[in-house]
């Protein structure tokens, strides 16, 4: 499997390399950054136009802002394409759907197994718990974190909001409110600090009791892990829209 990994000289695609080293029949051909890393054992590119080599799979960690760039040559040249960053603007989204008519195209704003599985609880406990309990999510990321709220904390929201029988509103933080909480809201907290990996807490507060479920990803290896699986999963699939539960269902049809 030849990858070519889009923001190569980030965290991700540091921890990206370091992981693929161990893994047989997968490289890394070439990698496109804006900041190329001179150590790297691959080719950088600052534009992914550049790219001569003949890549299976492309993995992006780079900028939602460079989507429309990175989808068309994935377009262009018949190459499947991983897509793991966050923030993405409506209009972005609308092209990643319009193109994976052509090409397939796997999106999550979470890469980690954990994380799907911490989603698939929560649907069903809002589900079953019902507008009794209040529902917050809570999200700690490190300093440099760009985009607040993080895009796994929309993405636990949104699976949640298709889970209940009311229609959820979304509240971001509450400074500026000074009023009771509505029964239909979903809280969303953003925290930034230090070197934290990515925190994800939802609460559950009922009569008489608080119900909590939280992932914390301890290293970035956990986000590079599921990508890898994820592009391994893409090549020789047909056009769509793919995202982890299809993965986690092709791999675990029993669960």
């Amino acid at each position: 499997m030849k990858i070519l990994f889009c923001g190569s000289s980030g965290r991700m695609g540091k921890a990206t390399c370091e992981l693929v080293k161990n893994i047989e029949n997968a490289e890394i051909c070439c990698g496109v950054d804006i900041c190329p890393d001179n150590t790297a054992t691959f080719p950088v590119y600052t534009n992914i136009n550049e790219v001569r080599e003949h890549p299976d799979v492309i993995i992006d960690f780079s900028n939602h802002t460079l989507l429309p760039d990175i989808l068309s040559f994935a377009m262009k040249n018949k190459i499947p394409c991983v897509i793991c960053t966050t923030g993405h603007s409506l209009d972005e989204l609308a092209i990643m759907k319009n193109i994976s008519a052509k090409i397939p195209v796997f999106y999550s704003r979470n890469m980690s197994l954990g994380i799907n599985l911490l989603i698939e609880l929560s649907k069903k406990a809002a589900s079953l718990l019902g507008q009794d309990y209040n529902i917050e999510i809570i999200e700690k990321h490190h300093n440099q974190k760009l985009d607040a709220p993080s895009g796994t904390a929309l993405m636990i929201a949104d699976k949640i909001k298709d889970a209940v029988s009311y229609d959820a509103e979304y509240v971001y933080g509450r400074h500026d409110t000074h009023k009771k909480r509505e029964p239909n809201e979903i809280g969303i907290h953003a925290v930034r600090a230090g070197t934290i990996v990515g925190e994800h807490s939802v609460i559950f507060g009922g009569p008489e009791e608080v119900i909590t479920l939280s992932h914390s990803a301890l290293s970035r290896s956990v986000f590079a892990n599921g990508a890898l699986r994820a592009a391994a999963f893409l090549i020789g699939k047909p056009a769509g829209l793919y995202d982890m539960s299809d993965l986690i269902n092709e791999k675990l049809p029993n669960t």
